[in-house]
């Protein structure tokens, strides 16, 4: 090749006409079904915003290659930072070797042999909740599903963190400080103050405990007995309180986002409904199960994943290029911002049949056999996928297992639609009423 010969630039997937920040308003996620259709499963978005080009992936061998196969060469992408605000440093934001040695650190706490002795706590919680059905089933009064799913969840993650101490804590756990995070649905920079402020709750705990050496079976107990196996040190107590507060928002708003979409899509799906009920009534009460227990309710489980198939709490993932990667065929520059929508990918029609549809069977087990693994990840994959999958997946399965033996929920207002709000969590739009119905 001549001297003289200029190299031909690498191709690059096609381009939206419009410029968009993606991941920036709320449209964000019907621009991306919609350019899905027009573009295919690779295109790129200039962002006037952050004045550069963003690409989207939707194929799952390249979904694979951004979360697993070349993960190192990823850092976490656009948004990180206004998460940071809230959740400081934690494992949901922090990258590199910091990362790696928290993540090794608070695995250990998140074991299926460990989530199986919280089953009292979530049942207890859970009970909690079905009491105050009953009393609404009775007077036939309506309930706010989506608040009543926040409480529920935001009362399990902090029974399990925080154990005994939680009720020398405060008296009525619906009057406590943690519960700013379930009454409050904005998550802007003042709230992020707020938030940050029961750091000192975490704080006040922590050091009581190290002081007095008492033992506790908990998350923080965990967390503050954990150790870096290279050098054997603890976290700091900054270190400490990020952890703990990420897994506060982390821990319910995912699994109270799924089980809301749940409850509604069996309203919606009376014959679904009646499978499940037969299932569970045939099983019974699984008491204080262990996770492999939840075996024994296949088709509820093939339902939860169906719900978080169709509305996946974690809707965006983003990843930022280190280094070039080639991504759909396309060379992908260094510092590209590549963006995954769990929510497109898993209606991709060339991988699910009937991909709009409400289909447990979508999880029979040959249907899983058959399906490429990365065209589902309602929990991301790979070494940042959610670290609480497995308790949430428990926590959900013995709520059902309560609560779907006792009552079915009907929706009170059925001539008002529900809508899909896509922010950090993908949940209904207005908060989901519903009508408690005695079996």
């Amino acid at each position: 090749m001549s001297r003289h010969t200029r190299e031909l630039p690498a191709p690059t997937p096609p381009a939206v006409p419009v410029q968009h920040d993606l991941g920036s308003t709320d449209e964000t996620m019907d621009l991306m079904v919609r350019w899905f259709g027009e573009y295919g499963d690779t295109y790129r978005v200039y962002a006037p915003g952050r004045k550069s080009w963003t690409w989207v992936v939707h194929d799952p061998e390249d979904i694979k290659r951004v979360l697993v196969t070349n993960h190192r060469n990823y850092t976490k992408g656009v948004g990180i930072d206004r998460v940071k605000l809230l959740l400081g440093n934690g494992i949901m934001t922090s990258e590199g070797d910091f990362w790696r040695r928290q993540r090794r650190m608070m695995q250990p706490a998140f074991h299926r042999k460990v989530i199986d002795n919280f089953s009292a706590r979530i049942r207890a919680a859970s009970e909690r909740l079905l009491a105050r059905w009953d009393v609404a089933a009775a007077r036939g009064t309506p309930i706010n599903l989506t608040e009543s799913m926040s409480e529920m969840t935001l009362e399990i993650v902090l029974e399990a963190l925080f154990g005994d101490d939680l009720r020398r804590l405060v008296a009525d756990l619906h009057d406590n400080p943690f519960m700013l995070v379930s009454q409050e649905s904005r998550r802007d920079p003042k709230f992020a103050y707020e938030f940050r402020q029961l750091g000192r709750i975490v704080l006040d705990l922590a050091r009581e405990r190290l002081e007095r050496g008492t033992e506790h079976y908990d998350l923080l107990q965990m967390l503050l007995a954990a150790r870096d196996a290279a050098t054997g040190a603890g976290m700091s107590e900054r270190e400490l309180v990020d952890e703990v507060l990420t897994l506060v928002v982390a821990g319910h708003e995912t699994t109270a986002s799924a089980l809301s979409w749940t409850w509604w899509l069996l309203s919606q799906h009376t014959d679904v409904e009646a499978r499940v009920h037969e299932e569970q009534d045939r099983v019974g009460d699984l008491g204080l199960a262990r996770y492999a227990d939840l075996e024994r309710l296949p088709y509820t489980m093939q339902t939860v994943f169906e719900a978080m198939r169709l509305y996946p709490p974690g809707w965006l993932l983003t990843r930022r290029t280190i280094a070039a990667d080639t991504l759909g065929g396309y060379v992908a520059p260094a510092g590209t911002d590549v963006f995954v929508s769990p929510y497109v990918v898993h209606r991709h029609p060339a991988h699910w049949s009937h991909p709009d549809a409400f289909r447990p069977e979508h999880f029979a087990p040959d249907a899983v056999e058959n399906r490429h693994k990365f065209i589902y990840i309602p929990f991301a994959a790979g070494p940042r996928h959610c670290i609480g999958e497995n308790f949430s997946l428990h926590e959900m399965m013995l709520h059902l297992n309560q609560a779907t033996r006792r009552f079915r929920l009907r929706v009170a207002e059925p001539e008002q639609p529900v809508t899909v709000e896509a922010r950090i969590n993908l949940r209904p739009a207005r908060d989901l009423i519903m009508r408690v119905e005695t079996r």
